[in-house]
């Protein structure tokens, strides 16, 4: 998993709340195999970019040119309600959104996108909204987010803080999901396992 330390990045202002993780990637497009050629980037947030004939919605924020390559998103509260499928971050990391900000996410997809080294910042209604009119006023803008400081800096340099639990933000800054917290234990593991073995033979 990338470790995550700051990001400086195009932010999109995503004006909406109450996203489900449905919207962010329909459950029909969960049956395509993702590898390292194939993401799921196509199909993020699919029914709100594309029309029926597979065409971009000019007005959809992600298809106007200024926010294309966005890295991060300022979304409304509950971002990611509804279904735990983890294909939800996958497709946002896959389109190169590393951090979404909002004032509150769905329980099991914040904790999705932490666990695949996403940071899903929550800062209060207003800020948020006050993020968003500044993106929406100078286009293609930049965030700055600093994990160690936790704060996120905005387009005339003011920095609002953030909250995150210490053992999720030790993990982000060192790129550690649950396979990579065990394998930083390796040594010991191993070290019991063979003095185990060694006091009850019988049971190798």
């Amino acid at each position: 998993m990338k470790p995550f330390t700051t990001l400086t990045a195009v932010a999109a202002p995503f004006d909406m709340a109450n996203i489900d993780t449905d919207r962010i990637i329909p459950v029909r497009f969960l049956r395509k195999l993702r590898n390292d050629k194939a993401g799921y980037d196509p199909y993020l947030f699919h029914d709100m970019r594309f029309d029926g004939a597979g065409k971009e919605k000019p007005d959809f924020v992600l298809n106007q040119p200024a926010w294309r390559q966005a890295g991060i998103l300022v979304a409304g509260a509950n971002f990611g309600c509804g279904s735990s499928r983890e294909g939800a971050v996958y497709a946002l990391l896959d389109y190169g959104i590393r951090a979404v900000i909002a004032p509150s996410f769905g329980d099991i997809h914040y904790a999705n996108e932490l666990q695949n080294g996403m940071l899903p910042a929550i800062l209060p209604e207003e800020i948020c909204r006050g993020l968003r009119e500044q993106l929406q006023a100078e286009p293609g803008a930049t965030l700055a987010i600093d994990l160690p400081a936790q704060t996120v800096t905005d387009t005339i340099g003011e920095a609002h803080p953030f909250m995150i639990d210490p053992v999720y933000k030790e993990r982000l800054l060192k790129g550690l999901d649950d396979i990579g917290l065990v394998l930083e234990r390796l040594p010991a593991i191993e070290s019991f396992e063979n003095r185990y073995h060694a006091d009850k033979p019988w049971l190798a």
